[in-house]
């Protein structure tokens, strides 16, 4: 299924998804991504930081903004080049993060589509940065 061509995008426009973030998922993401912070898996030793509780990875939070940008605007076919993210706020089991892609630039030379990227968690900001991607050409 083939995502939108660089041609159908325009600036303002805009994708979200909302995904709850579960104990499974955050142990899943543990599992790929080496990272077995006890802060991220361990209940006791997670109470004793200053968050007082399990955290997500922040990079999971990041792989929403992927998937936004893989499956939704502008879709299969897009390729990252690059990505900046600052992490504002943790991210709890159980919180609903919600990430809107926002198109900011159009760079028809390059194929190049730059994104405003926001993660929210009850109208919060999370994470936020900007997502730069290669979008195919309808002519290509």
């Amino acid at each position: 299924m083939p995502g939108l061509f660089f041609e159908d995008l325009s600036l303002d426009q805009s994708a979200q998804i909302a995904r709850t973030v579960s104990a499974a998922d955050v142990e899943a993401f543990a599992a790929v991504s080496g990272d077995d912070n006890p802060l991220h898996l361990n209940e006791a030793y997670a109470a004793t930081t200053p968050f007082k509780r399990r955290i997500a990875h922040g990079m999971l939070t990041g792989a929403y903004i992927s998937a936004v940008l893989g499956s939704r605007l502008p879709g299969p076919g897009a390729v990252y080049v690059s990505q900046t993210l600052r992490f504002r706020r943790p991210v709890g089991l159980g919180d609903e993060v919600t990430t809107t892609v926002t198109v900011r630039e159009l760079d028809p030379r390059k194929g190049h589509a730059t994104f405003a990227t926001i993660c929210t968690v009850a109208g919060k900001t999370v994470a936020d940065g900007e997502a730069v991607v290669l979008v195919p050409k309808r002519d290509a």
